[in-house]
């Protein structure tokens, strides 16, 4: 019993962890809280069910992340661009106003029911782990987990992209001045973070139901993850998604009464220990 649990801990910490490497990301280098992002999980999640419904799941893996990429540039010129100089509360309001237009869309097409993504056939058996059978989709859940945070971090750490996104995050203005369109370079990552964002709503299809609530259900965890990890820091989020995926899910099965509150609780103890977080404001 206790493997099954840490197993779903492991697995919903990857899911959070291809989540919040998008919110990172973009607050990272548009300093702008993004409230919308889990209407985007749930857009990428709904698009990839049309996707795999008309053709197959690994279309869908790939196109909707990379329409939900072309809805975050858009995003970023119209939008995080406008306000970058705009007062928090005016930024929080709008990214707000936006979760509830992405919902009205998405009931509006889709509808209000529940839906449900069967697993790909290739990933649709039980596999034996320390005597116990977990579902195989489940440990490709964990896979793209890792491999999200592998590759931002090798990106970020050896690429000249990444490196430019680095310095744009800790000072724009100085990198501005050194030749970086950091215009350019923000719209990039804020159509990366948009991505990733619909990946996770894409991965998430088959092991949770779809529904217009879906977004709420991620979002709190999602900012409990990048506040706990440090407002920025991608290193931080990856560490707290896997704590609180335990947390969550140990906590369910324990704690069932107290387990809503856990986050909350979580994010209230690591703060008091260390209110930057996990890796502080760095990225």
């Amino acid at each position: 019993m206790l493997t099954i649990n840490l197993f779903n801990g492991l697995v919903y910490g990857a899911l959070l962890i291809v989540m919040c490497s998008g919110l990172a990301l973009i607050y990272g280098l548009r300093r702008v809280v993004n409230f919308a992002h889990g209407s985007l999980y749930m857009l990428g999640a709904y698009l990839g069910y049309s996707l795999a419904t008309h053709s197959n799941f690994w279309v869908a893996l790939l196109v909707a992340p990379a329409i939900m990429a072309v809805l975050g540039v858009l995003l970023d010129r119209y939008g995080f661009r406008l306000m970058q100089d705009r007062d928090p509360l005016s930024v929080v309001l709008v990214t707000f106003g936006l979760l509830l237009v992405i919902e009205d869309f998405v009931q509006t097409v889709w509808g209000k029911s529940n839906l449900s993504l069967p697993a790909p056939a290739a990933l649709s058996m039980s596999v034996d782990i320390l005597g116990t059978p977990v579902p195989a989709y489940r440990l490709g859940v964990i896979a793209v987990g890792a491999a999200v945070a592998l590759g931002l971090s090798l990106w970020l750490r050896y690429s000249k992209v990444g490196l430019f996104v680095r310095a744009a995050s800790t000072d724009p203005t100085t990198t501005a001045m050194q030749g970086v369109n950091t215009d350019l370079l923000s719209a990039g990552v804020v159509g990366l973070g948009t991505a990733l964002a619909g990946l996770a709503g894409v991965v998430a299809a088959p092991f949770l139901s779809l529904s217009p609530s879906m977004s709420s259900d991620v979002i709190i965890d999602s900012f409990v993850v990048v506040v706990v990890g440090g407002l920025g820091s991608l290193a931080g989020a990856f560490i707290a998604a896997m704590v609180l995926g335990m947390v969550q899910a140990l906590g369910a099965v324990y704690l069932p009464d107290e387990s809503v509150l856990l986050p909350f609780v979580l994010m209230v103890a690591i703060l008091i220990w260390k209110p930057a977080g996990f890796a502080g404001s760095r990225t």
